[in-house]
């Protein structure tokens, strides 16, 4: 068995897991067609949906828990960036997704191409907004402040829905349920202004954000598809 194969084969395990715990439990059949259906689409876990083994939080850790399979993130602003060992949590082009609950007047966001940093909104990288009824005008399905969408929000809180990230080259597109909310392409010697200079495409590690303490948001399910250069 190749290193490749190995790994898939690994993460394919902890995605049957996470799935487990986030539909009740499984039949030995089911367990071997879920698994075996995640080696052949080539997605690979980032959360094993019992603790946060492969990211590291900020300024604020406490914002972030993991109940039931969900990571709950609530609490004063801090972001968790995965740290694992997927592609060395240095991703150029990819497919990302996740489920996601918003619970009235929350906000979060998930973020690509970044990077660690001690404390802040992070610098570097793109961030996908997560936001239903927040009074942001900027809804979830959106590059935020490059290419959003405003004012009303692709799903509802309170029911889980699938954002999904997909990066090759210069082109971004993003999907809430799997229609798509934003088809950007990034121009050559872009230039962004005054506070988002580092909103570029590049390559980096993946966070999650907690937004204040009135926000609450749950993720569950939160894979990558690593592509081709």
């Amino acid at each position: 068995m190749s290193e490749l194969v190995r790994m898939r084969w690994m993460w394919g395990l902890a995605l049957v897991g996470v799935v487990a715990l986030g539909a009740g439990r499984l039949t030995a059949e089911e367990v071997a067609e879920t698994k075996e259906a995640a080696e052949e689409e080539g997605w690979i876990s980032l959360f094993n949906g019992k603790d946060l083994t492969g990211w590291e939080a900020n300024e604020n850790p406490e914002t972030f828990k993991v109940v039931d399979g969900e990571l709950i993130v609530n609490g004063d602003r801090a972001h968790l960036f995965y740290t694992g060992d997927v592609c060395d949590h240095d991703f150029t082009n990819f497919e990302w997704k996740c489920e996601i609950m918003t619970k009235p007047k929350s906000n979060s966001g998930m973020y690509f191409h970044t990077k660690f940093q001690e404390s802040g909104w992070p610098e570097k990288g793109y961030e996908v907004q997560v936001n239903c009824s927040h009074g942001d005008n900027k809804k979830s399905g959106g590059l935020y402040a490059v290419e959003d969408v405003l004012d009303k929000a692709p799903h509802k809180d309170n029911e889980w829905f699938t954002q999904h990230v997909i990066v090759k080259g210069n082109h971004v597109v993003i999907k809430v349920n799997g229609e798509v909310t934003c088809d950007y392409t990034e121009p050559e010697d872009v230039e962004r202004p005054n506070g988002f200079k580092g909103r570029v495409l590049s390559s980096g590690t993946f966070a999650i954000q907690g937004h204040d303490p009135g926000s609450e948001v749950h993720f569950r399910k939160i894979l990558v598809k690593p592509l081709d250069e």
